[in-house]
């Protein structure tokens, strides 16, 4: 399908295509700004629900649950579900050693080996995020005073805790509901993008018309990786459904990995580039016609991701056709080598290593999720 002919963009997607541009995204109401209005009204229903069902019920402290609620319900289901876990582990290992330590008594040395076994079981257990959630029940249920034995206490606490997490998985699921793995798809359909406009800059670069952007696109790039990281351990932890599967989507990140060090990798082996390197200008038009259809290739793969389809074949972008016919000026130009400077025979061989590793890179990134998504 020709690049022309795409479906429209997402509203993220097309976020991503104005700030490259260098223009702001337009409405009161951005993206951003309405996912955090839906999460706190969703955290605010939770909530309510929570302490109403304790009271209904004749729970202790039945606050208690609101609190877990608001604490386990994050933006999408995949760290919801991810947070409940960590929160409920926690929860049952530090009401299991508060209950036994509070028959040792009160007093601060009781307390405190509870909350270090506590927390040296949930490392052992390699429960990291539960460590702290452990030393907070142990707090709870030793050092705020209750009336009741030292069995009821903690049996109320992981019943309030319970409460908070099925109400927050339940409203996390059916109230306007935001996975981790179409949010991912989104993710990383921008980072394609901005790994397009990236390149971009640095080709610029490369003919000697350094990009103004180029600082700022990096850091956009490496803010989108770092939250496709966290959406993917999310989207593992997701429930079952829709077209995406977490493995194809561990694979495009891999694949995004692995062209993040290429762009650097190409950066370095263009520095010094004065955009008078009389070898690479004898490479054109094969160099540039490369660079121009990686530039489009990543624009396509976005396209493939945000579509989540891949078995189409790109119109007009022939990619391994492009390495060939680099190769072949390359050998032709060879036994004139000696006419140019060394550093910049050394350097256009650098750049088209890293052009036609990009450029596989591309194309396996396509093909490969496309054999995972039949």
């Amino acid at each position: 399908m020709p690049l022309s002919s795409r479906k429209t963009w997402s509203q993220e997607a097309l976020a991503v295509k104005l700030r490259v541009a260098g223009v702001k995204e337009p409405g009161f109401l951005t993206q951003e700004k309405r996912a955090l209005l839906v999460l706190a009204v969703k955290t605010a229903m939770a909530a309510g629900i929570c302490y109403w069902l304790a009271r209904l019920v004749g729970l202790q402290d039945g606050y208690w649950g609101s609190i877990s609620a608001i604490i386990v319900l994050q933006s999408n289901v995949g760290s919801t579900v991810t947070a409940s876990r960590d929160r409920l582990i926690g929860t049952l290992i530090g009401a299991a050693f508060g209950a036994v330590f509070s028959l040792f008594g009160e007093g601060l040395w009781p307390y405190l080996a509870a909350v270090i076994t506590a927390m040296v079981t949930c490392s052992l257990l390699g429960l990291k995020n539960s460590s702290r959630l452990a030393a907070v029940t142990v707090t709870i249920l030793m050092l705020v005073h209750r009336t009741g034995s030292n069995w009821t206490l903690p049996l109320h606490r992981v019943l309030e805790v319970l409460l908070g997490i099925v109400v927050a998985l339940g409203i996390s699921t059916l109230v306007l509901p935001s996975r981790a793995k179409a949010r991912l798809r989104d993710g990383l359909a921008q980072e394609y993008l901005l790994m397009g406009a990236l390149f971009e800059a640095m080709a610029a670069g490369f003919r000697g018309k350094p990009a103004g952007n180029l600082s700022q696109l990096k850091k956009e790039l490496e803010a989108a990786i770092a939250a496709n990281g966290q959406l993917l351990e999310a989207a593992r932890n997701e429930p079952s459904g829709g077209p995406a599967s977490p493995e194809a989507l561990s694979m495009l990140f891999q694949f995004g990995r692995e062209m993040e060090d290429s762009l650097t990798a190409l950066e370095l082996a263009s520095h010094g580039n004065t955009g008078s390197d009389s070898y690479a200008d004898h490479l054109e038009p094969e160099l540039g016609k490369l660079a121009a259809d990686i530039q489009r290739g990543f624009q396509y793969v976005a396209g493939c991701i945000h579509r989540w389809k891949f078995d189409e074949a790109p119109g007009g972008l022939a990619l391994e056709e492009d390495i060939a016919a680099l190769e072949a000026k390359m050998a032709a130009i060879r036994p004139t080598g000696l006419e140019f400077p060394q550093a910049e025979i050394l350097r256009a061989y650098a750049v088209q290593l890293h052009l036609k590793q990009m450029a596989r890179l591309l194309r396996s990134s396509r093909v490969e999720t496309s054999g995972m998504v039949e």
